[in-house]
């Protein structure tokens, strides 16, 4: 019979890098062509004028302008980039 207590492995101890999602670059910044916009999981923000979207859901622009966003129907957010 054991006098001394085991010990086992614990169940806990595990985290995920963390993903660094969310937006990259706000309203009236300006940005270069292929510049993330937004980085995010699922279609949260829809792709909007002169913007393309990844096959992540990464927002990026493809063209020399500001970035805009605005509210669409049904409070849909729209990014587009409106060229100088």
């Amino acid at each position: 019979m054991a006098h001394k207590k085991g010990s086992g492995s614990t169940k806990n101890g595990r985290d995920s890098n963390s993903k660094r999602l969310g937006v990259k670059k706000y309203g009236g910044q300006i940005v270069k062509p292929g510049n993330i916009i937004i980085r995010q999981r699922g279609n949260t923000f829809k792709l909007g004028i002169n913007v393309n979207q990844g096959k992540d859901y990464t927002l990026y622009s493809l063209v020399d302008g500001k970035v805009h966003f605005h509210f669409g129907t049904s409070n849909k957010c729209f990014v587009n980039v409106i060229p100088f």
